[in-house]
């Protein structure tokens, strides 16, 4: 197994989009992408050479490992610009490649891409009525590829690609892009809701602004305004933050590991945004499942029934009716 060790600042994932050729030279395009590298994941063979590769007797991918720095470019924006450089339902093709090596799938060597990975497949199907065809799931090895399949199309600007030029213009401008709107976010939110959307901090308990409200309405995340939680499924558990037995949808959440403070518990961020949220406990309304989302009031805005068709919510007045 061959995976590149990174340093604190750094993350990878990898991203297998039919010829690796166009998808090295995408992502090594992005301001905040530190490395790229173009190989075979997955492979039932060690080392495998391309010739291997091409008979898809080998059953590896033509993947990129993409190094970033996630400080000035995020995971779902990488994502999200794999998304666009592949048909997410063509089987064993992309372009005018075919074979099983061409395949798509997205794989990951950190626990905590897992729930991001699965909450942005989630949100991208429900775009599509047929299955999506990208495979999901933990790198099992990865053999960096001959040493002329690297920054190929550098090399080769006239070289073939499957992938619209017009993305890699896209690409570019992605870095500047991240720095200018977390510059903007910060300016928009409070220092509190900063501190504890970006920073993970914990506001003082019953003393912030949703612990005890009650009346009919939405919930949405105060960093971009996705819809999180509804108030008939808000109760009164006494912990002194705003607590909800359920999210509008489980794909909207991921869940993570958090140790501090000597102790083991499971933190919620936004999927969407990667906003921290708060925690989950399995200490919730039996008749409803069992848990308990604690959540800060800084990380959300509260739109109250009467005002959620005029701010852009009215398909969830169902939701809050029931």
């Amino acid at each position: 197994m061959s995976i590149l060790k990174t340093d604190i600042m750094t993350r990878e994932i990898y991203f297998a989009g039919g010829c690796f050729w166009g998808t090295e030279h995408l992502f090594s395009l992005v301001e905040g992408v530190t490395d790229t590298c173009a190989g075979y994941a997955n492979s039932l063979v060690p080392s495998p050479s391309y010739r291997e590769v091409c008979t898809g007797d080998t059953g590896a991918a033509e993947t990129v490992r993409v190094v970033y720095d996630d400080s000035r470019v995020g995971l779902s924006e990488l994502i999200n610009l794999y998304f666009n450089s592949i048909d997410p339902l063509s089987l064993n093709r992309q372009g005018g490649d075919v074979g099983t090596q061409y395949r798509t799938g997205i794989y990951y060597t950190s626990p905590d891409d897992a729930p991001i990975v699965e909450a942005m497949l989630a949100t991208l199907q429900r775009r599509y009525s047929q299955p999506l065809a990208i495979e999901a799931g933990p790198l099992q090895n990865f053999y960096p590829a001959e040493e002329y399949h690297q920054d190929y199309l550098e090399k080769n600007p006239g070289g073939y690609c499957h992938i619209n030029p017009a993305l890699f213009a896209e690409a570019k401008r992605m870095g500047t892009r991240h720095n200018r709107e977390r510059e903007d976010l910060r300016r928009r939110l409070t220092p509190l809701q900063w501190e504890v959307t970006q920073n993970g901090a914990t506001e003082r308990p019953f003393v912030n602004e949703y612990d005890h409200e009650f009346r009919p309405g939405i919930y949405v995340d105060i960093t971009d305004g996705t819809p999180l939680f509804v108030s008939t499924r808000k109760f009164d558990s006494g912990c002194g933050w705003p607590a909800f037995s359920k999210p509008i949808d489980e794909s909207l959440l991921t869940e993570h590991q958090d140790l501090s403070y000597g102790r083991v518990r499971t933190e919620v961020r936004a999927a969407a945004s990667g906003a921290h949220l708060g925690h989950v406990f399995p200490d919730g309304p039996a008749e409803e499942g069992g848990l308990r989302y604690c959540i800060n009031s800084a990380s959300l805005r509260f739109i109250p029934l009467e005002s959620m068709a005029r701010e852009g919510y009215e398909r969830y007045i169902p939701l809050v009716r029931n």
